[in-house]
């Protein structure tokens, strides 16, 4: 007989799964289901229920390509617009006092993911810290980040920010709820890798999501994706446009379309941005001026973004896994060029200058993956040091298999080991080669100093922090080390170059 736990939320009962030392409960709905006339609309309250909801099986993932919602091998989640759910993994163990929260919002390039996999349940992290974990689901994509408003009509409202507003909504549920799974409401750290890393400076950066967080660890962001209000539009009516309507019928078609054939339309707008303009990436959160105020690195900048402390980092080979399965980034010399010439001035010069050996082609990708990842995270890092207590990393290990294929320490990797899964068949198969004891090393590292933060809000003792004046950098490697401004030429190189806007 599986054994099962009842927890009662401000909504209803959940009843959970528990386990020999931890508990999860899975897809608990934190905002009403957004179908039919909720259909690009803002999160609306749960309609409360009675009785005992079974949160033992995960529901819908966002709407997406079937190949972003694979769970496991040859194992897909369903995907639908009923996806506004979370889960709660917690340790079994009695504690004296309630414990450290840590919420992570999944990447995907707002366009994949779930928090349905299986390296995200956070059990591991939960026993070593005595933490609860938090995953999240959100609005993807057309259903979560194209700014529709201007299709609104009196009977019919398009909200803008939706996959942003989910997030602060699951905040709020966090809250609210998380009390009567033993966790503290006051001591919330949200995380989150790639989209899901831009996702928590874009939450720093909002006003309504102020008080529900008190850390935030960014790992690997795109910092400075986010379209403006006219490319966001002009982006939109090309959705429209995809779908065969127009000013005159596009809220007809945006509420009567299948969510499939609403997602395929956007898909094929995202691929042909991105084909024309590399390195611009629109879908994201929108810079309304209201919602979400100001580009993310002038939040940072100006010091508007919420002044909680962060760790923030990137990997040393980002671009690599990009340019072998997701070939959507500058990491050609052609399309490095091409995006420096719509930056315009000097950048080709600067920029290039700065990378010897361009234009070969290992050269490219780390410029591409420096461009999209580093580059924005220096200057967000550079910022909020001014503001609040700020630890800067990056991520070099790689195990000698990874080495040997050319990935190095590229995108995601840092998954693993922040999440202990370095001994799971998937890590151990990635140190096959060699690197395993150093490979478990790291992580013993990252889940160290990313607990420590989320509970007290610094790092291990040998992590110092980030100023303008010294750059203090983390590198997380075996043995880790302390650098001072690393890539300093590089580092001046992109200084003031920012995404193009939509042509």
């Amino acid at each position: 007989m599986v054994a099962t736990t009842d927890i009662t939320t401000a909504d209803g009962a959940v009843r959970g799964l528990r386990g020999r030392r931890v508990s999860r409960w899975r897809s608990i709905p934190f905002a009403a289901p957004p179908v039919g006339e909720l259909r690009f609309r803002a999160p609306q309250p749960v309609q409360p229920w009675t009785g005992v909801r079974d949160a033992t099986h995960f529901g819908f993932a966002a709407m997406q390509h079937r190949r972003g919602a694979q769970i496991g091998p040859r194992q897909q989640q369903p995907t639908g617009e009923d996806c506004l759910t979370l889960n709660v993994t917690a340790p079994n163990k009695p504690a004296a006092t309630a414990r450290p929260v840590m919420v992570f919002i999944h990447g995907g390039g707002y366009l994949l993911g779930t928090s349905a996999l299986r390296l995200y349940s956070g059990s591991r992290l939960a026993l070593l810290g005595d933490v609860i974990v938090v995953s999240v689901n959100y609005r993807l994509g057309a259903f979560g980040y194209v700014d529709f408003s201007e299709y609104s009509t009196p009977a019919h409202r398009f909200d803008n920010n939706l996959g942003l507003r989910d997030q602060v909504a699951a905040l709020e549920w966090v809250r609210d709820n998380i009390a009567a799974f033993g966790g503290d409401p006051g001591n919330v750290t949200i995380f989150g890798e790639s989209a899901g890393a831009h996702a928590v400076l874009a939450l720093m950066a909002t006003p309504a999501a102020a008080g529900l967080f008190h850390r935030a660890i960014s790992q690997s962001p795109p910092a400075d994706w986010g379209p403006s209000q006219a490319d966001a539009a002009l982006f939109a009516r090309r959705c429209v446009e995809q779908l065969g309507a127009g000013a005159g019928d596009g809220a007809q078609a945006l509420l009567t379309a299948t969510p499939n054939r609403i997602r395929s339309a956007v898909d094929h707008a995202v691929s042909a941005v991105m084909r024309d303009q590399p390195g611009l990436f629109p879908v994201a959160p929108q810079v309304d001026g209201d919602y979400l105020p100001l580009p993310i690195i002038d939040a940072f900048a100006g010091g508007s973004a919420h002044g909680v402390p962060l760790i923030i980092g990137t990997n040393r080979d980002e671009g690599t896994l990009f340019s072998r399965f997701d070939d959507t980034l500058p990491t050609t010399p052609e399309r490095m060029r091409r995006l420096l010439r719509q930056v315009g001035g000097d950048a080709e010069t600067r920029v290039l200058g700065a990378y010897p050996g361009f234009p070969k082609p290992r050269v490219a990708v780390r410029a591409g993956g420096d461009f999209t990842f580093w580059r924005p995270s220096v200057e967000v890092m550079s910022g909020h040091s001014r503001y609040a207590p700020t630890y800067a990393y990056r991520y070099d290990f790689a195990p000698r298999a990874l080495q040997l294929a050319g990935f190095g320490a590229t995108h995601a990797l840092d998954l693993i080991p922040v999440f202990g899964a370095t001994a799971t068949p998937f890590g151990r198969a990635l140190s096959a080669a060699g690197g395993q004891r150093a490979f478990n090393s790291v992580s013993e590292q990252f889940q160290r100093n990313w607990l420590s933060f989320a509970r007290t809000g610094a790092p291990l003792a040998a992590w110092p922090a980030y100023t303008e004046d010294e750059r203090a950098t983390m590198i997380i490697d075996s043995p880790q080390r302390v650098e001072f401004d690393p890539e300093r030429a590089k580092r001046l190189a992109w200084q003031g170059i920012r995404v193009p806007a939509l042509a």
